[in-house]
Protein backbone atom coordinates (compact mmCIF):
# COMPACT_ATOMS: atom_id res chain seq x y z
CA UNK A 1 0.00 0.00 0.00
CA UNK A 2 1.42 3.27 -0.93
CA UNK A 3 0.18 5.36 2.34
CA UNK A 4 2.28 8.27 1.31
CA UNK A 5 -0.24 9.23 -1.55
CA UNK A 6 -3.43 8.74 0.28
CA UNK A 7 -5.26 11.35 1.95
CA UNK A 8 -5.36 11.89 5.32
CA UNK A 9 -6.94 13.60 8.69
CA UNK A 10 -4.55 14.40 11.17
CA UNK A 11 -5.86 15.65 14.53
CA UNK A 12 -3.03 15.34 17.76
CA UNK A 13 0.11 16.95 16.40
CA UNK A 14 1.96 19.63 18.12
CA UNK A 15 3.31 22.28 16.81
CA UNK A 16 6.54 22.66 19.21
CA UNK A 17 7.78 19.49 18.64
CA UNK A 18 7.73 19.52 14.76
CA UNK A 19 9.80 22.28 13.74
CA UNK A 20 12.59 21.33 10.68
CA UNK A 21 16.20 21.91 10.48
CA UNK A 22 16.09 24.11 7.54
CA UNK A 23 13.88 26.36 9.35
CA UNK A 24 15.71 26.34 12.54
CA UNK A 25 18.90 26.97 11.23
CA UNK A 26 17.31 30.18 9.73
CA UNK A 27 16.97 31.43 13.34
CA UNK A 28 20.31 30.54 14.61
CA UNK A 29 22.65 29.34 11.52
CA UNK A 30 24.97 27.46 14.38
CA UNK A 31 22.46 24.72 14.49
CA UNK A 32 24.27 21.95 12.27
CA UNK A 33 22.19 19.04 10.97
CA UNK A 34 24.08 16.81 12.85
CA UNK A 35 23.15 18.67 16.58
CA UNK A 36 19.75 19.03 15.44
CA UNK A 37 19.79 15.50 15.16
CA UNK A 38 21.06 14.72 17.91
CA UNK A 39 19.19 17.71 20.32
CA UNK A 40 16.24 17.93 18.68
CA UNK A 41 14.68 14.56 18.22
CA UNK A 42 13.97 12.73 21.36
CA UNK A 43 15.70 9.15 22.31
CA UNK A 44 13.74 6.45 20.48
CA UNK A 45 13.06 4.86 23.66
CA UNK A 46 12.85 7.38 26.81
CA UNK A 47 12.67 6.82 30.26
CA UNK A 48 9.04 8.09 30.33
CA UNK A 49 6.59 10.34 29.50
CA UNK A 50 8.53 13.33 31.32
CA UNK A 51 11.85 12.27 29.61
CA UNK A 52 10.11 13.13 26.45
CA UNK A 53 8.51 16.07 27.75
CA UNK A 54 12.09 17.29 28.43
CA UNK A 55 13.36 16.80 25.09
CA UNK A 56 10.96 19.03 23.67
CA UNK A 57 12.54 22.34 26.08
CA UNK A 58 15.71 22.08 22.95
CA UNK A 59 12.75 23.25 20.07
CA UNK A 60 10.35 25.42 22.79
CA UNK A 61 13.39 28.09 22.39
CA UNK A 62 13.13 28.31 18.88
CA UNK A 63 9.50 29.52 19.26
CA UNK A 64 9.40 32.60 21.40
CA UNK A 65 9.06 34.97 18.83
CA UNK A 66 5.92 36.14 16.26
CA UNK A 67 8.73 35.20 13.34
CA UNK A 68 9.65 32.12 14.78
CA UNK A 69 6.29 31.20 15.31
CA UNK A 70 4.96 31.99 12.32
CA UNK A 71 7.69 30.22 10.66
CA UNK A 72 7.24 27.07 12.26
CA UNK A 73 3.70 27.11 11.42
CA UNK A 74 3.75 27.46 8.07
CA UNK A 75 6.46 25.10 7.43
CA UNK A 76 4.76 22.34 9.05
CA UNK A 77 1.33 23.04 6.66
CA UNK A 78 3.77 22.23 4.22
CA UNK A 79 5.46 19.12 5.82
CA UNK A 80 0.93 18.33 5.74
CA UNK A 81 0.97 18.80 1.96
CA UNK A 82 3.76 16.67 1.28
CA UNK A 83 1.61 14.09 3.07
CA UNK A 84 -1.38 14.52 1.58
CA UNK A 85 -3.42 15.65 4.82
CA UNK A 86 -6.87 17.17 3.86
CA UNK A 87 -7.13 18.64 7.17
CA UNK A 88 -5.39 19.33 10.30
CA UNK A 89 -6.08 20.24 14.05
CA UNK A 90 -2.69 21.40 14.95
CA UNK A 91 -1.92 22.09 19.16
CA UNK A 92 0.44 24.14 21.16
CA UNK A 93 0.76 25.46 25.09
CA UNK A 94 0.54 29.38 24.64
CA UNK A 95 2.60 29.63 27.88
CA UNK A 96 5.53 27.96 26.74
CA UNK A 97 6.25 30.55 24.32
CA UNK A 98 6.42 33.66 26.63
CA UNK A 99 10.00 33.86 28.07
CA UNK A 100 10.63 36.68 25.32
CA UNK A 101 8.15 39.17 26.68
CA UNK A 102 5.61 38.16 24.17
CA UNK A 103 1.66 38.35 25.72
CA UNK A 104 -0.13 34.69 25.73
CA UNK A 105 -2.81 36.74 23.45
CA UNK A 106 0.08 38.11 21.06
CA UNK A 107 1.49 34.24 20.77
CA UNK A 108 -2.05 32.48 19.92
CA UNK A 109 -2.34 35.71 16.83
CA UNK A 110 0.88 35.21 15.82
CA UNK A 111 0.01 31.28 15.33
CA UNK A 112 -3.12 31.93 13.80
CA UNK A 113 -1.90 34.92 11.04
CA UNK A 114 0.32 32.07 9.67
CA UNK A 115 -2.38 29.63 10.00
CA UNK A 116 -4.29 31.65 7.66
CA UNK A 117 -1.76 32.46 5.43
CA UNK A 118 -0.39 29.21 5.65
CA UNK A 119 -4.21 27.76 4.24
CA UNK A 120 -4.15 29.46 1.37
CA UNK A 121 -0.95 28.51 0.48
CA UNK A 122 -1.02 25.05 0.96
CA UNK A 123 -4.00 23.93 0.24
CA UNK A 124 -4.43 22.18 3.91
CA UNK A 125 -7.30 23.00 6.17
CA UNK A 126 -6.18 23.36 9.65
CA UNK A 127 -7.65 24.22 13.06
CA UNK A 128 -5.72 25.36 16.35
CA UNK A 129 -5.97 23.66 19.67
CA UNK A 130 -5.08 25.54 22.51
CA UNK A 131 -3.25 23.62 25.43
CA UNK A 132 -2.98 23.95 28.98
CA UNK A 133 -0.53 21.58 31.23
CA UNK A 134 -0.84 19.43 34.17
CA UNK A 135 2.14 20.81 35.50
CA UNK A 136 0.68 24.68 35.01
CA UNK A 137 -1.56 26.55 38.27
CA UNK A 138 -5.21 26.98 37.42
CA UNK A 139 -4.51 30.69 36.25
CA UNK A 140 -2.68 30.65 33.48
CA UNK A 141 -5.21 26.83 32.58
CA UNK A 142 -8.24 29.35 32.50
CA UNK A 143 -6.86 32.32 31.18
CA UNK A 144 -5.48 29.36 28.08
CA UNK A 145 -9.32 28.49 28.38
CA UNK A 146 -10.26 32.31 27.63
CA UNK A 147 -8.63 32.49 24.89
CA UNK A 148 -9.71 29.67 23.36
CA UNK A 149 -13.41 31.81 23.82
CA UNK A 150 -11.76 34.94 22.47
CA UNK A 151 -10.35 33.40 19.33
CA UNK A 152 -12.67 30.20 18.35
CA UNK A 153 -13.88 32.42 15.69
CA UNK A 154 -10.72 33.68 13.91
CA UNK A 155 -9.54 29.70 14.18
CA UNK A 156 -8.98 28.10 17.48
CA UNK A 157 -11.16 24.93 17.85
CA UNK A 158 -10.82 23.46 20.90
CA UNK A 159 -9.27 22.90 24.20
CA UNK A 160 -7.13 20.56 25.35
CA UNK A 161 -4.87 19.82 28.25
CA UNK A 162 -0.83 18.33 27.84
CA UNK A 163 1.79 17.64 30.22
CA UNK A 164 2.30 14.94 32.98
CA UNK A 165 -0.13 13.05 33.55
CA UNK A 166 1.62 10.79 36.23
CA UNK A 167 2.89 13.51 38.70
CA UNK A 168 0.15 16.30 38.51
CA UNK A 169 -3.79 16.28 39.48
CA UNK A 170 -7.03 16.72 37.60
CA UNK A 171 -8.44 18.95 40.18
CA UNK A 172 -6.59 22.73 39.07
CA UNK A 173 -7.70 22.72 36.03
CA UNK A 174 -11.56 21.82 36.42
CA UNK A 175 -12.80 25.54 36.40
CA UNK A 176 -10.93 25.55 32.99
CA UNK A 177 -12.79 22.89 31.09
CA UNK A 178 -16.15 24.28 32.55
CA UNK A 179 -15.25 27.47 31.38
CA UNK A 180 -14.22 26.32 27.65
CA UNK A 181 -17.23 24.19 27.64
CA UNK A 182 -19.61 26.70 28.74
CA UNK A 183 -18.64 28.68 26.42
CA UNK A 184 -19.20 26.71 23.40
CA UNK A 185 -15.44 25.22 23.01
CA UNK A 186 -15.25 21.49 22.37
CA UNK A 187 -12.69 19.95 24.75
CA UNK A 188 -9.63 17.40 24.72
CA UNK A 189 -7.65 16.06 26.96
CA UNK A 190 -4.06 13.91 27.28
CA UNK A 191 -4.83 10.77 29.57
CA UNK A 192 -4.20 7.27 29.44
CA UNK A 193 -0.44 7.46 28.22
CA UNK A 194 1.39 8.03 31.51
CA UNK A 195 -1.30 6.75 33.87
CA UNK A 196 -3.59 3.97 33.11
CA UNK A 197 -7.36 3.61 33.34
CA UNK A 198 -7.84 5.43 36.69
CA UNK A 199 -6.31 8.44 35.02
CA UNK A 200 -8.91 8.21 31.60
CA UNK A 201 -11.67 7.99 34.28
CA UNK A 202 -10.97 11.13 36.56
CA UNK A 203 -10.60 12.79 33.17
CA UNK A 204 -13.81 11.76 31.69
CA UNK A 205 -15.39 13.25 35.22
CA UNK A 206 -13.87 16.23 35.72
CA UNK A 207 -13.54 17.57 32.37
CA UNK A 208 -16.49 16.03 30.38
CA UNK A 209 -14.20 15.89 27.19
CA UNK A 210 -15.36 14.50 23.78
CA UNK A 211 -11.83 12.92 22.32
CA UNK A 212 -8.71 11.51 24.48
CA UNK A 213 -5.53 12.58 23.47
CA UNK A 214 -3.89 8.59 23.33
CA UNK A 215 -6.46 7.41 25.75
CA UNK A 216 -4.87 3.80 24.87
CA UNK A 217 -4.31 2.36 28.41
CA UNK A 218 -7.95 2.49 28.28
CA UNK A 219 -7.18 -1.47 27.28
CA UNK A 220 -6.54 -2.01 30.89
CA UNK A 221 -10.23 -1.52 32.10
CA UNK A 222 -12.79 -3.47 29.92
CA UNK A 223 -15.58 -0.97 31.45
CA UNK A 224 -14.19 1.64 30.09
CA UNK A 225 -13.52 0.57 26.52
CA UNK A 226 -17.16 -0.35 26.82
CA UNK A 227 -17.95 2.86 27.94
CA UNK A 228 -15.81 4.48 25.06
CA UNK A 229 -17.15 2.78 22.47
CA UNK A 230 -21.10 3.66 23.81
CA UNK A 231 -20.46 6.82 24.22
CA UNK A 232 -18.14 7.20 20.84
CA UNK A 233 -15.41 9.19 22.26
CA UNK A 234 -12.30 9.41 20.16
CA UNK A 235 -8.86 7.96 20.83
CA UNK A 236 -6.02 10.09 19.22
CA UNK A 237 -3.60 7.52 18.79
CA UNK A 238 0.34 7.84 18.31
CA UNK A 239 1.80 4.86 17.75
CA UNK A 240 5.25 5.37 17.52
CA UNK A 241 4.90 7.87 20.72
CA UNK A 242 3.32 5.21 22.67
CA UNK A 243 6.40 3.21 22.31
CA UNK A 244 8.98 6.09 22.66
CA UNK A 245 7.69 7.01 26.09
CA UNK A 246 7.91 3.84 27.02
CA UNK A 247 3.96 3.08 27.59
CA UNK A 248 4.79 0.08 25.57
CA UNK A 249 7.77 -1.97 24.80
CA UNK A 250 7.43 -2.69 21.61
CA UNK A 251 4.58 -2.27 19.06
CA UNK A 252 4.08 -5.70 18.99
CA UNK A 253 2.41 -4.98 22.07
CA UNK A 254 0.52 -1.69 20.96
CA UNK A 255 -3.29 -1.73 21.54
CA UNK A 256 -4.54 -0.24 18.46
CA UNK A 257 -5.45 -3.10 16.71
CA UNK A 258 -7.53 -4.57 19.43
CA UNK A 259 -9.22 -1.27 20.51
CA UNK A 260 -9.94 -1.11 16.58
CA UNK A 261 -11.34 -4.60 16.54
CA UNK A 262 -13.22 -3.71 20.02
CA UNK A 263 -14.92 -1.05 18.36
CA UNK A 264 -13.99 2.67 19.52
CA UNK A 265 -13.89 5.25 17.32
CA UNK A 266 -9.62 6.33 17.23
CA UNK A 267 -7.47 7.85 14.01
CA UNK A 268 -3.44 7.74 13.58
CA UNK A 269 -1.52 10.26 14.33
CA UNK A 270 2.44 11.44 14.58
CA UNK A 271 1.69 13.53 17.51
CA UNK A 272 5.98 15.18 17.17
CA UNK A 273 6.53 15.06 13.89
CA UNK A 274 10.54 15.85 14.73
CA UNK A 275 10.21 14.75 18.45
CA UNK A 276 9.20 11.31 17.51
CA UNK A 277 11.09 11.36 14.23
CA UNK A 278 7.76 10.17 12.41
CA UNK A 279 5.86 10.72 9.68
CA UNK A 280 1.90 9.83 8.79
CA UNK A 281 3.33 7.41 5.92
CA UNK A 282 5.81 5.89 8.11
CA UNK A 283 2.94 5.44 11.45
CA UNK A 284 0.89 3.64 8.62
CA UNK A 285 3.25 1.56 6.94
CA UNK A 286 3.84 0.42 10.95
CA UNK A 287 0.72 -0.41 11.21
CA UNK A 288 0.22 -2.02 7.91
CA UNK A 289 3.46 -4.70 8.67
CA UNK A 290 3.02 -5.49 12.47
CA UNK A 291 -1.05 -5.73 12.11
CA UNK A 292 -1.82 -6.32 8.55
CA UNK A 293 -3.93 -2.92 8.09
CA UNK A 294 -4.94 -2.00 4.69
CA UNK A 295 -7.15 0.39 3.03
CA UNK A 296 -10.15 -0.99 4.74
CA UNK A 297 -9.02 0.09 8.21
CA UNK A 298 -7.24 3.13 7.75
CA UNK A 299 -10.13 4.70 5.68
CA UNK A 300 -12.36 3.77 8.53
CA UNK A 301 -9.73 5.62 10.98
CA UNK A 302 -9.63 8.57 8.68
CA UNK A 303 -13.22 8.86 8.41
CA UNK A 304 -13.72 8.54 12.26
CA UNK A 305 -11.14 11.35 12.80
CA UNK A 306 -13.18 13.61 10.52
CA UNK A 307 -16.40 12.58 12.16
CA UNK A 308 -14.78 13.92 15.48
CA UNK A 309 -12.80 17.03 13.96
CA UNK A 310 -14.02 20.27 15.53
CA UNK A 311 -14.82 21.49 11.61
CA UNK A 312 -18.68 22.79 10.30
CA UNK A 313 -20.32 19.64 8.91
CA UNK A 314 -20.49 20.97 5.40
CA UNK A 315 -16.72 20.70 5.29
CA UNK A 316 -16.86 17.21 6.17
CA UNK A 317 -19.34 15.67 3.25
CA UNK A 318 -16.70 17.19 1.23
CA UNK A 319 -13.67 15.47 2.69
CA UNK A 320 -15.55 12.50 3.36
CA UNK A 321 -16.40 12.07 0.07
CA UNK A 322 -12.65 12.92 -1.23
CA UNK A 323 -11.95 10.09 1.73
CA UNK A 324 -13.84 7.70 0.09
CA UNK A 325 -12.89 8.30 -3.31
CA UNK A 326 -9.12 8.12 -2.74
CA UNK A 327 -9.21 4.68 -0.35
CA UNK A 328 -11.50 2.81 -3.13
Amino acid sequence: MDSKSLPKIELHLHLDCSLRWKVVRRFDPAVTESFFEKNFKAPAKCLDLPDFLACAQQGIQYLQTADQLQAVTLDLLEQLKEEGVLYSEIRFAPYEHIRRGLSPEAVVEAVLTALEEGQHTSGIRAGLLLCTLRELPSGPSLHTAQLAVRYRDQGVVGFDIAGNEADFPVEPHVEAFRHARENGVPCIAHAGEARGAEGIWEVLRGYQVERLGHGVRCIEDERLVEYLVDRQIHLEVCPSSNIQTNVFDTIADHPVDRLFRAGISLGINTDSRTLTNTTLEREYDLLERQFGWGKKEFLQCNLQALEHAFLPEGEKDHFRAHLRQAYQ
